[in-house]
C-alpha cells in the first residue's frame, strides 16, 4: 500500500526526533486493509491493518491471541491527536465485525513517544510487551555467591522444559495467555538448541542444582532484512527467555547468569543486546531494567478485539 509521500516523510522525522536508536521507519506492510482519518485541522492520517489467525499448535500462542489484528499507523507529526483519530476510526471500522474472546488489537509503537501513549490509553490499550535494548560495555554485578554458570546438555532437556512452562504459567497471570499446551509448544525450540554443538542454553547451578536457565540468539540487523525494521544495523546478541527457579529468585542468580552471557555475547562482537518483556510482570520489569535494557519499542494490546474504545 501506498500513502502521501509528505505524510511518510514526516512519519520518518518523528521516528527520528523519537529516539536516536531507532532504524529508519519502514513503509507501510503489503497486504492488509487500509484506515483513513482526519484532524481537525483537515490534516490526513492513515494505517494498515493486518490480521493474523493462529491454528492451537502455533507457537505464535505463546505470545499472541489466536486472532490478532495489527494496525501500523501512520500519523506524521500530529501527535495525540492524529493517532486518536485514527484509532476511533478503527474502532467504527471493528464494529462490522465480530471477533472472539481470544483476540486482540495490537499496535507495535516507538516506546518513546509519549503523545501517542496518551492515545493508547484513551483507547484502551495497555503496555503488554517491550523490546529492551543495552548497548556499550559495562560491568556486570556478577550476584551470587556459590554460583556456577555451564552450557546445557542433551540430559538437561526435562528440567529446562518444566521450568520454562512454569515462567509461561507465571506470565499467565500479569500478561499473555494461558496456554494449557504450553509444554508442547515450548519443546521444540529447545530440542532444536540443544541439537548445536554448542548451545546458546546456559545454565546457573547451586548445590550442584539447576537453578535458572537463560536461551539466546545471535541476530543480525542487515538491510532489508525484517530484524532492520526494529533494531539498528549490525550484530546482536538476543535473549530469548531467562527463568530461575520460583523460590530461589530474588537470590542473585538471575545476575549471575546474564553477567556471563553479556560477557559471551560481547566478546562474540556483539553490537549490543536485546530482548522481550512484559511491563506487566512485576519481576521482569524491574529486573531488566536493573540490567541496563531499556524500552525501544511497545507493543500496545486490547484483548479482546472488541474492547478497543
Amino acid at each position: 500500500m501506498e500513502i502521501e509521500k509528505a505524510l511518510f516523510d514526516a512519519h520518518r522525522a518523528r521516528f527520528a526526533a523519537i529516539d536516536r536508536l531507532l532504524p529508519d521507519a519502514a513503509p507501510p506492510p503489503v497486504g492488509g486493509e487500509r484506515v483513513d482519518a482526519a484532524t481537525a485541522a483537515g490534516v490526513q492520517v492513515t494505517g494498515v491493518v493486518q490480521r493474523q489467525l493462529h491454528g492451537p499448535d502455533d507457537v505464535t500462542l505463546l505470545w499472541s491471541a489466536a486472532d490478532a489484528r495489527q494496525l501500523f499507523p501512520f500519523v506524521g507529526d500530529t501527535g495525540t491527536e492524529g493517532m486518536d483519530v485514527l484509532l476511533r476510526a478503527w474502532r467504527t471500522r471493528m464494529d462490522a465485525e465480530t471477533p472472539g474472546e481470544d483476540s486482540a488489537c495490537v499496535i507495535n509503537w516507538p516506546s518513546r513517544d509519549a503523545e501517542a501513549i496518551r492515545a493508547f490509553l484513551d483507547h484502551g490499550l495497555v503496555p503488554m510487551s517491550a523490546l529492551a535494548v543495552r548497548t556499550g560495555r559495562r560491568h556486570d554485578d556478577p550476584g551470587a555467591v556459590g554460583v556456577t554458570v555451564r552450557r546445557a546438555r542433551h540430559e538437561d532437556f526435562d528440567t529446562l522444559l518444566g521450568l520454562a512452562v512454569s515462567t509461561h504459567d507465571y506470565i499467565g497471570q500479569v500478561a499473555t495467555r494461558y496456554r494449557p499446551n504450553a509444554a508442547e509448544l515450548l519443546a521444540p525450540a529447545l530440542e532444536l538448541a540443544l541439537e548445536k554443538d554448542r548451545p546458546l542454553l546456559w545454565l546457573a547451578e547451586r548445590d550442584a542444582r539447576i537453578a535458572a536457565f537463560a536461551h539466546g540468539a545471535w541476530i543480525t540487523s542487515a538491510p532489508g532484512s525484517a530484524e532492520a525494521e526494529l533494531l539498528p544495523h549490525g550484530r546482536w546478541g538476543y535473549v530469548n527467555n531467562v527463568v530461575t527457579v520460583p523460590a530461589l529468585r530474588g537470590s542473585g542468580l538471575g545476575r549471575t547468569l546474564m553477567a556471563a552471557v553479556h560477557e559471551e555475547f560481547a566478546a562474540g562482537g556483539a553490537d549490543g543486546t536485546y530482548l522481550y518483556y512484559n511491563p506487566t510482570n512485576p519481576l521482569s520489569s524491574v529486573f531488566w531494567h536493573r540490567q541496563g535494557y531499556r524500552p525501544l519499542w511497545t507493543s500496545w494490546e486490547v484483548h479482546p478485539a472488541s474492547a478497543l474504545r
